[in-house]
């Protein structure tokens, strides 16, 4: 007997079974009652399985969809990070609106603590230090993205270049890579800053994500070794798909988590560099930023006359904002990753 001649599993010959040479009985609808009489095996006559239609959990679908949100509200390090990352979002956007006082006004009465005429006090010049921390966090976040984008994305461009193309093409650019990873960034961003007296914010990012960018394109041209000799990049070749397509629409959709991880890291380390290269007095002119705040209290002696709200605040904020992103990006990582996660 061949598997063909054999009944279907689970369904057993009635006793009112119809003979060898009959028409088989005909498939029934779904929703539609079966027939004992008709549901016997045919013993001499091939039995065609139909597969029943089952319909999914109620909850599977909307599971599957709310995967990312099913595990990331469950992750505390991650909403912490979000938390305190979206507070200071939230002030920088609409802090302006809770001062009436400009960041550089200056006036004749000298500094005083926190009151509530100025939540924060003022500095040495009587200058009101919420506003300069409002404007300071703005400026910092909008160098933090800038570096950490430019450094991304000339990451990706060197990255994916190098791991899909190989070969000279990946010898040349490891080697550029391996060069600019060994030169001094601090050195090299002092240097430059020194030269350029009249550096702006966009200026200062486009310059910390040029001296960047070598660990993200690494750790990408790593993953693209790895994904270029999956299944579905071949079949995307035989269909004649040309390189570039091939990176931006295959290789780097399976890695938008990983790319978000690598930004989150280099936006925390943009807002470091930015911070310190204001703090060293290289920073943009005329521009209030978190860097350039300490760099003042630490000019005019705040500390030693025991003006704490004038750099205690900077200081804080920027160690708030980038334990932040590590949390988050701590917490993404442990979402992203199955072996990770806590359910």
């Amino acid at each position: 007997m061949t598997d063909a001649d054999a009944p279907a599993e689970g369904m057993r010959p009635a006793s009112g079974t119809a003979p060898a040479g009959s028409d088989p009985p005909p498939v029934l609808a779904h929703g539609t009652a079966p027939d004992p009489d008709g549901m016997a095996a045919q013993p001499g006559a091939a039995t065609e399985a139909v597969a029943p239609v089952s319909s999914p959990l109620p909850g599977a679908p909307k599971r599957r969809r709310h995967e990312f949100l099913y595990f990331a509200v469950r992750n505390k390090k991650l909403l912490v990070g979000i938390s305190v990352v979206g507070f200071f979002v939230l002030v920088a956007i609409f802090g302006p609106w809770l001062t009436s006082y400009a960041p550089l006004a200056t006036g004749n009465t000298g500094w005083h603590p926190p009151s509530g005429r100025h939540w924060l006090g003022t500095t040495y010049f009587d200058e009101d230090v919420f506003s300069q921390v409002v404007y300071g966090i703005r400026a910092s976040f909008e160098v933090g993205v800038l570096g950490g984008c430019f450094s991304v994305l000339l990451g990706m461009l060197v990255g994916f270049t190098a791991g899909y193309r190989g070969g000279w093409m990946d010898e040349i650019l490891n080697l550029v890579t391996n060069v600019v990873i060994v030169i001094p960034l601090f050195a090299m961003l002092l240097i430059i800053g020194g030269y350029l007296h009249q550096l702006s914010l966009l200026w200062e990012a486009a310059l910390i994500g040029m001296f960047s960018w070598p660990w993200a394109a690494r750790a990408i041209r790593a993953q693209t070794f790895t994904l270029k000799n999956r299944e579905f990049v071949g079949l995307a070749r035989l269909s004649g798909e040309s390189s570039s397509k091939i990176i931006w629409r295959e290789i780097a959709p399976n890695m938008s988590s990983y790319l978000m991880l690598t930004f989150i890291l280099l936006f925390g380390g943009a807002i470091l560099t930015a911070s310190f290269i204001d703090f060293v007095g290289l920073g943009p002119q005329g521009v209030v930023t978190l860097g350039t705040m300490m760099n003042n209290a630490f000019f005019w002696d705040a500390l030693d006359l025991h003006i704490w709200w004038w750099f205690l605040p900077p200081g804080a904020i920027i160690t708030c904002i980038v334990g932040g992103l590590y949390l988050t990006n701590a917490g993404l990582d442990e979402v992203f990753n199955p072996k990770l996660r806590s359910l």
